[in-house]
């Protein structure tokens, strides 16, 4: 990796600050000053600047618990999005694993590890998602059957894959999915004459929403929940 791309990515500084920085001879690499940019780093290189050693990040993971009115993308002229929640550098590296709608309340996973947020959104890793619904109707009994077998949403060729429905009340129930299709869970209760009313999603494979997290806080997920998904 080139030198100047190297401290970018462990600090919030531009390459074109990295470039300004490195013509005042205050980087060295192996205790030797180095104002090439295009310098190659290698893991067995030795990088510091003004005396301190630059130490390679490490990949970061959180989970949010996303309030209604956010969006999942890293940029919106028109709502704020979730990383704008987060107290963190370098938001511009962070992704987020798997979207919900504005009006979607809970779990969110954020991470910088490109092959660890393509195995929890990837259809063929078959990552689950479970979901707390309010409808404005009553929930049908024969919507369990339904679901289980696939149901064929409105602009599509194929029924979802089989999914885990649980009627909690009469309007109120848990949903386990394991695809991320568009607004998905409100098109399937939509395709058996029913809204969603309210959106709530409190697990996503084995990783569960914190209960201590209030609306809008998040923390980084521990070593057992980042191992839980198996890249």
């Amino acid at each position: 990796m080139r030198l100047d791309k190297y401290i970018s990515q462990i600090s919030d500084l531009s390459r074109k600050e990295v470039k300004r920085i490195l013509k005042t001879g205050l980087v060295t690499v192996n205790e030797e000053v180095c104002k090439d940019p295009s310098r190659h780093i290698s893991d067995a290189d030795t990088v510091c600047a003004e005396g301190e050693r630059l130490e390679p990040p490490c990949a970061r993971y959180f989970m949010l618990h996303k309030p209604a009115g956010y969006v999942c993308v890293t940029k919106d002229k028109d709502h704020p999005t979730v990383l704008e929640l987060l107290d963190e550098p370098n938001l511009d590296k962070l992704q987020i694993a798997g979207r919900l709608d504005i009006d979607t309340t809970g779990l969110v996973l954020i991470t910088d590890d490109g092959k660890w947020n393509h195995a929890v959104t990837s259809p063929k890793r078959d990552c689950k998602k479970t979901y707390l619904v309010t409808t404005l109707r009553d929930i049908e009994p024969e919507t369990i059957n339904k679901f289980s077998a696939g149901v064929m949403l409105d602009g599509e060729f194929k029924p979802t894959l089989p999914a885990e429905l649980e009627i909690l009340f009469a309007n109120e129930a848990k949903l386990t999915i394991s695809e991320g299709k568009y607004h998905q869970v409100k098109r399937m209760f939509a395709a058996v004459g029913n809204k969603v009313e309210e959106l709530h999603r409190n697990q996503v494979g084995e990783i569960v929403l914190d209960e201590d997290l209030e609306l809008g806080d998040y923390r980084e997920l521990s070593a057992d929940e980042v191992s839980s998904v198996k890249v």
